[in-house]
């Protein structure tokens, strides 16, 4: 495969994730004008002390950027629930925001019932279905976005509106400045660096997919700003490139698998190590980055460190994001595989359906 043959990857590319790929900063700007336009009390959350976003897939990890994005400044806790079911301590003090893409998930169906017996304030977001129906039945707050994508190349849509949200019922500061930059770096980043027109030889996204072909990846980041960032690359690898790859988070990761680089060695020449790094990682963070990369390298793994892009802390969020989702596509291609259909979830929900 010839990664800068743009015939080669549309002969495999059949649903144009590509053409996605390409539009998403138009997707985020647009996704940055429903979110302003939505029309929201600022005291609808009066008394709730705490947020809940409950949904699963790319309507999830548009939660847990908002949970990580505004982690030093949300004056309320956010949490992200992935689960047919709430925890307990979901009440009529907590603000539960139910996110389906499609409007269909049925675990975020169900977890928007519990949440309705439970007296919760909720709100949902999504394209249409169930969802839709069901809180334009009980009257509560509904956030509309466009559908007919994959729920994961809807990424703009999950993230911007609820980011605007929680700006309109205080939570969080006016971003529309934030968010304006890292579309433009995102315009930049795609145009130059990433995108289809870059060649290989100064892509970096081309790069590090010929990289990761054939191999087993693993994917490291910091706790403080990047955490949910490396979750959206080992699920982007697996649905966009079909390949299996695994994740963990600095510090936590020195408390425990640090120590199983040890065995078994044999399996070693097929893995790779991709840490995600930030120029506001912790300083002792970042030391700990350091010793871990000698540790694994004297096994002879090959280790890539990626740095964010951008000097606010959204762009260099989005800059790591859209790198990845680049990769994913490029390795999809090298696997010869198409990075749009991900029939292993179509199978598993007709046979869910058949109860």
């Amino acid at each position: 495969m010839e990664l800068d043959d743009l015939r080669q990857l549309k002969s495999i590319d059949k649903s144009d994730m590509l053409g996605l790929l390409t539009e998403f900063p138009k997707q985020c700007a647009k996704a940055k004008e429903i979110g302003e336009a939505f029309s929201i009390k600022r005291d609808y959350i009066a008394g709730c002390n705490k947020i809940l976003f409950t949904g699963l897939g790319g309507s999830a990890i548009g939660a847990d950027l908002i949970r990580t994005y505004l982690a030093d400044e949300a004056k309320l806790p956010i949490f992200v629930n992935r689960n047919y079911t709430l925890p307990n301590f979901v009440s009529g003090d907590t603000l539960v925001v139910a996110s389906s893409y499609s409007g269909n998930t049925e675990e975020t169906i169900s977890a928007y019932a519990d949440a309705k017996r439970r007296g919760a304030r909720l709100i949902a977001i999504t394209s249409g279905g169930q969802l839709a129906d069901m809180a334009r039945a009980d009257n509560i707050p509904l956030l509309a976005i466009p559908g007919g994508l994959p729920p994961r190349a809807a990424l703009g849509y999950s993230f911007f509106p609820s980011l605007a949200l929680l700006s309109k019922i205080g939570i969080a500061s006016d971003k529309s400045g934030e968010i304006d930059s890292a579309i433009r770096l995102m315009d930049e980043l795609g145009e130059d660096k990433i995108g289809p027109k870059a060649a290989a030889k100064d892509n970096l996204a081309k790069t590090l997919a010929r990289r990761l072909y054939g191999k087993f990846p693993i994917i490291y980041g910091g706790q403080d700003h990047i955490d949910s960032v490396v979750i959206r690359w080992r699920g982007q690898l697996a649905e966009n490139s079909k390949t299996l790859a695994s994740s963990h988070v600095f510090p936590e990761m020195n408390h425990n698998e640090i120590v199983g680089w040890e065995n078994p060695k044999k399996v070693f020449g097929d893995l790779i190590v991709l840490c995600l790094r930030d120029s506001l990682d912790h300083p002792r963070t970042k030391k700990r980055m350091d010793i871990t990369r000698r540790i694994i390298e004297k096994d002879g793994v090959e280790y890539i460190e990626v740095e964010s892009i951008g000097r606010s802390l959204l762009e260099r969020i989005f800059s790591l994001i859209y790198i990845g989702d680049f990769v994913s596509f490029y390795l999809a291609a090298l696997n010869n595989v198409d990075p749009t259909p991900v029939d292993r979830v179509t199978y598993l929900k007709k046979e869910l359906a058949k109860g």
